[in-house]
């Protein structure tokens, strides 16, 4: 069965029919692994997402794989340990949306980091994350880390660490995890709310769920329901009047995207700010972007926006490290904010606050994963499969498989591990070429889907009238085509934002297609004149959120209606 939402009856009709080993509720990048992880261990799984698949904080990180180097400031050092090794499998499982990236760190008189402590740390962090020999830190002089970034504040610096982070496209990584657990067998939907939870004799045995596209309600029935729903995961505790001890406290982040003509920064840049923050400056597909802020934040994790406080702290940020570039306001193409979902600690900033995972078990055995990084999520998932094979092996006798994630391609990924995949890209880019596009288009469209790249290319073949006829570029309609065939497409942000990036780092071709992009949709799913306008104005409102602050967008609104 297709994973695309014009088979949504099916899904919907499984769910009703089944009862599941497995129930997870969140599909954000820690729901999709554990939902992974279970279905190939021989777990039948379920997984609803009450918005789309990495609506909450799975499409709004820094979008970085990373190693945690500043949880070594905090001597995190198991933390280091893990996510560093498991950044490397990331990129082996999926190196079509995992990429390494040389990371410079400058030096300054004063700074959080010395030069001496920065190369022990360094070495520390090669040595607990297992980093492979072409990857090892370098300690550059101050004349070599200018070379690498001119930009750079040039007072009082004393040199540079260079080290290797991976980059990554959270969004598409969370996409083609899911994907993989529906290859496997697994059952999940987007748009589909848990309500309230079901009980027998005290022990949670489902949810009652409504689906957020049909007003439909119904029920899922399952062995045990696993709470991976991020920042939310203290509502469905509510739900099952099991949130004592320790909650969650969210803290959000926010990135701003800035054009490289404006802003020419050639090097990925780790550096700290002057109230001892660190913050990102990453090159990506002709931008630039800068993030990210830490503040406690509890208002609606749904819509968390950037506020004009958020834009001056990263433009002052900027501002401070790169004195030259003199970025303002207007220089702003888009941003991004996401709440990251912690574990409350008394007396402690949101900077300060640890990101490690922690399992609940409630007295109804509803299990709850909550806390941790985007990076760990594999690991996270074992735990958490770990636990449930446990528990259904005392109470029925069955025996699961070991985990299976650790050298398992997720979705695209099947492309021979990252060494080969440069000559996977060369001998597909033929193919697409056969069909009549570019190599630049063939291209994109590989590095994109990786091992999927050729159904997409089949999609476009036997669908090119249509390009066409709706006036859309070939590569465009290509994703679009197969992110509704393949990718549980159900609204225009569901492309726009989180199966493309185009709404943060391409905003100005969202603005020029968004209107043929909305009209291809709304033939395939039947939109009524109504739902088209919904969806019209849904589109509007995420570029002016983009770009306008959530406190000026207001001021506006009140100014308009005359208070």
């Amino acid at each position: 069965m297709k994973f695309s939402n014009i088979n949504r009856t099916e899904f919907v009709n499984k769910f009703k029919t089944e009862v599941f080993d497995l129930l997870v509720i969140g599909g954000g990048i820690t729901g999709a692994g554990i939902a992974l992880d279970a279905q190939t261990r021989g777990m039948n799984t379920a997984l609803v997402e009450m918005q789309d698949f990495a609506a909450g904080t799975s499409s709004r990180s820094t979008k970085l794989v990373h190693g945690g180097l500043r949880y070594l400031k905090q001597f995190e050092v198991k933390m280091v340990a893990e996510v560093g090794k498991e950044r490397a499998i990331v990129y082996e499982n999926g190196p079509h949306v995992t990429t390494p990236e040389w990371m410079l760190l400058p030096l300054h008189k004063g700074g959080t980091f010395g030069k001496f402590s920065t190369s022990i740390g360094l070495r520390v962090y090669d040595f607990l994350a297992g980093v492979k020999k072409s990857e090892r830190r370098k300690m550059l002089s101050s004349q070599s880390t200018l070379a690498k970034e001119p930009l750079i504040k040039k007072s009082g610096l004393k040199g540079g660490g260079y080290y290797v982070e991976y980059r990554t496209d959270d969004a598409r990584l969370t996409i083609e995890v899911m994907k993989a657990a529906v290859e496997k067998g697994a059952i999940a939907c987007n748009y589909t709310k848990v309500s309230k939870l079901l009980y027998e004799n005290g022990k949670v045995i489902g949810a009652m769920v409504e689906d957020q596209l049909t007003g439909e309600r119904y029920e899922i029935h399952a062995k045990k329901v696993v709470n991976a729903a991020g920042p939310w995961v203290d509502q469905i505790r509510e739900m099952d009047q099991s949130k004592k001890g320790k909650f969650l406290q969210l803290s959000k982040g926010v990135h701003l995207v800035i054009d490289q003509s404006r802003f020419p920064l050639k090097q990925a840049i780790y550096f700290d700010t002057p109230d001892g923050r660190m913050v990102f400056a990453i090159p990506r597909d002709g931008k630039v972007y800068v993030g990210t802020t830490d503040t406690f934040y509890n208002e609606d994790a749904v819509n968390p926006n950037m506020t004009e406080s958020d834009r001056s702290y990263i433009l002052n940020a900027i501002d401070y490290m790169f004195p030259e570039v003199k970025i303002s306001e207007k220089d702003v193409e888009s941003s991004w904010a996401g709440v990251r979902p912690l574990i409350y600690e008394e007396g402690k900033n949101a900077s300060e606050i640890s990101r490690k995972d922690e399992i609940w078990e409630s007295k109804s055995e509803l299990i709850t994963i909550a806390g941790g990084k985007l990076t760990g999520y594999r690991k996270m998932a074992e735990m958490v499969v770990d636990l449930l094979a446990a528990k259904l092996k005392s109470e029925e006798g069955r025996s699961f498989k070991s985990c299976q994630t650790k050298y398992l391609p997720i979705s695209g990924g099947d492309v021979g591990g990252s060494k080969q995949f440069p000559s996977f890209i060369t001998a597909t880019v033929k193919r697409g070429m056969e069909i009549g596009l570019t190599i630049e288009e063939a291209e994109t469209l590989v590095k994109t889907y990786g091992s999927n790249s050729n159904t997409v290319f089949e999609l476009l073949k036997n669908n090119m009238s249509d390009a066409k006829k709706y006036q859309l570029p070939t590569v465009l309609f290509a994703k679009l085509l197969y992110g509704i065939e393949h990718e549980m497409i159900a609204t225009p942000i569901d492309f726009l934002n989180r199966r493309t990036g185009a709404i943060l780092f391409d905003i100005q071709s969202v603005k020029e297609w968004k209107k043929q992009v909305i009209a291809y949709l709304a033939d395939r799913f039947n939109w009524s004149g109504q739902e088209k306008n919904k969806y019209t104005s849904s589109v509007d409102e995420a570029i002016k959120a983009a770009v306008i602050p959530v406190d000026q967008t207001n001021s506006y609104r009140k100014a308009a209606n005359g208070n």
